[in-house]
């Protein structure tokens, strides 16, 4: 019996379907499942902690390779098919909640020795939010390695100059090291999705790129790409950040020998970062706090 056949049955047993609401599209292709797990590398030194574990297609794979496994799953109805169907997994921890509003310090302080990976078929109408919390927040996190939306995954590895590259991309290159792991046919999920899919690899890199100021890096980044199709020069000259003027970023971009006529999406992250330096010492110059 294939992996289609085994989650219709546990569907059919429990009564359930699987909920929009929380987009569930559960993986039934074990091929993926494998390149998933070679990918992330999973050893018994780790902690991997799955979100959205869904009918368990990984969850159960996971926890043959894993020292310890926490499963967050918002649906309770989920959660508790989790817990009956795979009681026997003793290194496997079911979290019933809203990974949004869950501690993951807590989790990650009660195992200090094993290594913190993520390992995740994410929702797809909140994946930005999740991957972004799991890096802003800073959490002893080695790895994140999880499938989101085709396009999204495009926008996620886009480089510089590309139109897939974004604020999203060059916020993944100030955390992380990230590779385009795989694609993933909608066929592949049950019930299949609207879109294809993709895994993702995200290495974090600890202090990869220093910076004097990470929040105002991150301002000048948004306010480069409210206006998108507008110059760089245009869009940070409206938005006046520390009071620098439209003149005073031009000296800027001369400094730094970047075209006036330059897009955002043609900065990489050390450029911005660059960038944001020379706001610090006009703001310091002019006295501004």
């Amino acid at each position: 019996m294939g992996l289609k056949d085994e989650n219709l049955t546990l569907m059919r047993k429990y009564g359930i379907k699987a909920q929009k609401k929380y987009g569930q599209n559960f993986l039934i292709n074990e091929e993926v499942l494998d390149k998933i797990l070679k990918s992330a590398d999973i050893k018994n030194e780790d902690l991997v902690i799955e979100i959205g574990p869904g009918l368990g297609n990984l969850t159960k794979r996971l926890c043959d390779k894993a020292g310890e496994v926490v499963a967050i799953e918002i649906d309770k109805e989920m959660a508790n098919i989790l817990t009956q169907e795979y009681e026997n997994l003793h290194n496997l921890h079911i979290v019933n909640m809203d990974v949004m509003k869950c501690n993951l310090s807590e989790i990650i302080n009660e195992y200090p020795n094993l290594t913190v990976k993520v390992v995740a078929n994410l929702p797809y109408y909140i994946t930005t939010p999740i991957i972004m919390k799991l890096l802003e927040e800073e959490y002893d996190i080695k790895l994140i390695e999880v499938m989101v939306q085709k396009e999204v995954a495009n926008r996620l590895c886009a480089k510089p100059g590309t139109s897939d590259f974004g604020a999203i991309t060059l916020a993944i290159n100030f955390y992380t090291n990230i590779d385009y792991i795989v694609t993933v046919p909608a066929k592949d999920f049950l019930p299949a999705p609207n879109v294809d899919s993709a895994v993702t690899r995200m290495e974090i890199v600890k202090n990869k790129i220093e910076v004097e100021d990470k929040n105002l890096l991150f301002s000048i980044i948004k306010a480069s790409f409210l206006m998108k199709r507008k110059t760089l020069l245009n869009s940070l000259g409206s938005a006046k950040i520390l009071g620098i003027d439209k003149a005073s970023l031009g000296n800027i971009l001369e400094k730094l020998n970047i075209p006036q006529n330059v897009r955002a999406e043609n900065l990489s992250i050390e450029d911005f970062n660059r960038l944001t330096s020379e706001y610090i010492k006009i703001s310091k110059d002019k006295g501004i706090k």
